[in-house]
């Protein structure tokens, strides 16, 4: 009996059990060919992404403008995003814990990632033109509107948010906090738009400082042990505490003045004789100042004129005899600083600053007094 030999027939390189000849070896060809053209492309290709994304953020910043109702909308995507966080580390884990290992892993995380992405940008472009309106860019709340800035511009670079946003999650932890805080800090004065600005701002610190817990910590474990409860509280209670101090370096979003300025004669129907930046100190018996200011969210805030001279306050005026004006969701400030009021000298740089009852910023005029 003749015996024979087996023939073996290597497998190929890419794990396919086709041999040759098989009519599996052009898909095999398409295969490496597309392998080959994406380890080529794909930075390119990313960063052709990443343009795409900022082009959809400034969008999403013109879409703003059309009204402070859509703020709304936010709430929706904050949940989602928070969902999709909390479900992304729970699959994948964090940094080198993180499994990767089979291509439907791989295929699972990115679209995550980029469904993320798109949240994150949405909510960021949306926030901004909000947030500069607010600001008063020679006050300490200017730099919050930079941070949101970078964060807006991070969020679509895809290289940065998929290899270290997304990869560890103590920083995508604190990148949602921050994006939930500045939503939650827009959402709440337009679902409850008589509460007043402080309100809307220690309760967005709160329910942020929650949310960001619950990524590191189960319910069941806050429940099961009290030391972690402790913290939890003492995490709560200390961003309670850093918003109500920090207040000033926030603007009451989405308030903002319209218009504002001051002169030394007012007319019968409660408008300036003169709008001046520079008056000569002859002119200086008494000042008057006119603001408007768009109020969409936080009706319930009383609002002040406070009357600098060289960095020393002379006047601060809680009489300002708020009236509506023009478009809805306006209303007209007027105060008047009077002569006995005056500093001995008045010459220099004054300010007049519109601030809430509590001590944010609603925005500043300026001017100066020439000898």
């Amino acid at each position: 009996m003749e015996e024979t030999t087996p023939t073996l027939v290597s497998a190929p390189v890419d794990g396919s059990t086709a041999g040759p000849g098989s009519t599996a070896g052009p898909e095999v060809a398409v295969k490496r060919g597309f392998k080959a053209t994406a380890a080529k492309y794909g930075r390119m290709l990313w960063w052709a992404h990443s343009l795409y994304a900022l082009g959809l953020g400034i969008f999403d910043v013109v879409f703003a403008r059309n009204g402070f109702a859509h703020a709304r909308w936010l709430t929706i995507a904050l949940v989602a995003a928070f969902l999709l966080v909390l479900l992304l580390f729970r699959l994948f884990g964090s940094g080198t814990q993180r499994s990767l290992d089979r291509t439907r892993d791989k295929v699972r995380f990115y679209v995550m990632t980029y469904v993320l992405k798109n949240l994150y940008q949405g909510m960021l472009f949306f926030l901004l033109p909000f947030y500069w309106r607010s600001a008063t860019f020679d006050s300490p709340n200017q730099w919050f509107v930079v941070v949101l800035g970078v964060c807006a511009f991070l969020s679509t670079l895809d290289l940065v948010f998929d290899q270290v946003l997304m990869r560890w999650k103590l920083a995508a932890s604190l990148f949602y906090f921050l994006t939930l805080f500045a939503c939650l800090n827009l959402v709440l004065p337009a679902l409850l738009p008589n509460a007043r600005s402080l309100v809307s701002l220690v309760a967005a610190a709160v329910i942020s400082s929650l949310a960001f817990w619950l990524m590191h910590i189960r319910v069941r474990e806050v429940v099961s042990h009290p030391l972690i409860a402790v913290v939890l509280v003492l995490w709560t209670t200390g961003a309670a505490v850093g918003a109500y101090f920090g207040r000033v370096a926030l603007p009451p979003v989405a308030m903002y003045v319209s218009h504002g300025a001051v002169g030394p004669q007012l007319l019968d129907d409660g408008r300036l004789a003169i709008e001046a930046s520079v008056l000569h100190i002859s002119l200086v018996q008494e000042l008057h100042a006119v603001t408007d200011v768009v109020i969409p969210g936080g009706k319930g805030d009383r609002l002040v004129h406070i009357w600098t001279h060289e960095g020393v306050e002379v006047q601060r005026s809680t009489d300002v005899d708020a009236r509506a004006h023009g478009p809805t969701g306006t209303i007209r400030l007027r105060s008047q600083l009077h002569a006995e009021r005056l500093p001995d000298d008045p010459a220099g740089q004054w300010r007049l600053d519109v601030a809430t009852q509590d001590g944010q910023l609603v925005g500043r005029v300026v001017f100066v007094v020439l000898e």
